[in-house]
């Protein structure tokens, strides 16, 4: 029997949820259509200051007087950006959960966007960025992104420095109003709850009738194989992702499954070949990463200039050899991890209704708990070698920031 909650508002809003009756707390996941790719050429970065420019004051409430709004009610907040969403999510007793509502309503529809709060929204976002100097890994992945998938979906959440410097309070506020639709939003709850109540309410608050077209965008393939960022250092960071079926194809457990073979513990390829048996590096892994319609196993290992030419080549060799064979322990090892993950995902009620938003965008479906358990059971490693053998990784998007460059 389904423990899933759907129900679409008569605008269109989708809400979805998850209901645990052991738990005494709720978490919930706005989804709005403001993401990173879904904002006007110029305006990279805009989504960040929105985020937080969000919470200086909404409906009635100024900047100090919403802080304590939410503090009261004991929610723990967070914000992030994708390239289709500004995902907003709120963890908290389950029984403010209707007060909390109505107060995140404020925040959505009638935030104040005051001039005089926009410029420290804007110059966190800018501090945000800037930090990217003391986190090379980070900041080559973010590089590795912008080249893998097409624009406008590679371009960062964190955006770039003249186009923040670009912004204005004018031109923020009118992307809030253009981006902030209920009807292209998704909503999803997960733990102790009374969906019927919720939904009533959600009604309620969010009955705005406002026709919206999304924009249409023309995917761009426009990045090099292999790019090079030259700085001062001790270091090499590398980071190299190759394509694969997005998580919609059939094949989305066969590939989480090669993925932990190569990145899924200490006993994991990577891990043994590149760091242990060599010591080409301090820090190596890899990770399977999905958006609709684009996906790509990436990579990131951290070295030294003399190793690493090496430690490329050794990790790519890894990639190549996977689809060659896979043995008994390395699959047991790959389904214990994932169905480690499965289980701490359905323990916080957080990361699953994150999950429940996510599926329901990416797949136009949620699955239960159940479903992912038995596809990881069902794993083989015939068929993870069958799919491995029909996606083989023959293109990769290489992306490197150190003092040396490298050969691909």
């Amino acid at each position: 029997m389904s423990t899933l909650d759907q129900y679409t508002l008569k605008n269109g809003m989708v809400l979805l949820g998850e209901r645990l009756d052991h738990v005494q707390s709720v978490s919930f996941h706005f989804l709005l259509p403001a993401g990173a790719a879904m904002l006007p050429a110029g305006c990279c970065g805009a989504s960040a200051v929105i985020s937080d420019w969000l919470f200086r004051g909404a409906g009635n409430r100024n900047s100090r007087q919403l802080i304590e709004a939410l503090d009261g009610l004991g929610i723990h907040r967070h914000t992030s950006v994708s390239a289709n969403h500004l995902n907003i999510s709120a963890s908290l007793e389950a029984g403010n959960l209707s007060v909390a509502l109505d107060l995140f309503a404020d925040i959505l529809l009638r935030p104040q966007l005051e001039a005089e709060q926009f410029e420290l929204s804007r110059q966190l976002a800018v501090s945000e960025l800037e930090g990217l100097d003391d986190d090379p890994r980070q900041k080559v992945m973010i590089h590795l992104a912008e080249q893998f998938y097409p624009e406008p979906y590679g371009r960062s959440a964190l955006g770039k420095a003249d186009e923040l410097a670009a912004l204005t309070p004018e031109t923020v506020q009118q992307l809030v109003k253009q981006t902030f639709h209920p009807s292209q939003t998704i909503f999803s709850i997960c733990g102790n709850y009374d969906f019927d109540a919720v939904c009533r309410q959600m009604e309620q608050l969010f009955s705005v009738d406002d026709p919206y077209q999304p924009p249409v965008i023309e995917p761009v393939f426009q990045g090099k194989p292999y790019t090079h960022y030259p700085t001062q250092g001790a270091q090499v960071h590398i980071g190299l992702m190759t394509t694969v079926p997005p998580i919609s194809a059939d094949c989305y457990y066969e590939l989480m499954a090669a993925v932990s073979v190569l990145s899924g513990s200490m006993s994991s390829r990577l891990f043994t070949e590149v760091r242990e048996k060599r010591g080409l590096c301090y820090a190596v892994g890899a990770r399977y990463r999905t958006l609709k319609d684009f996906a790509g196993i990436s990579c990131y290992a951290g070295t030294t200039p003399e190793k690493a030419q090496e430690t490329l080549d050794v990790t790519l060799e890894q990639f190549n050899t996977l689809k060659d064979g896979i043995t008994a322990d390395e699959m047991q090892r790959a389904k214990v991890g994932l169905k480690t993950s499965l289980i701490m995902q359905g323990e916080s009620t957080s990361a699953r209704s994150g999950g429940i938003a996510g599926d329901f965008f990416l797949l136009n479906r949620v699955r239960e708990l159940d479903e992912i358990r038995d596809k990881i059971e069902s794993l083989s490693i015939a068929n993870v070698e069958g799919v491995l053998q029909a996606n083989p990784f023959e293109n990769y998007t290489v992306v490197t920031i150190g003092p040396t460059d490298i050969t691909l």
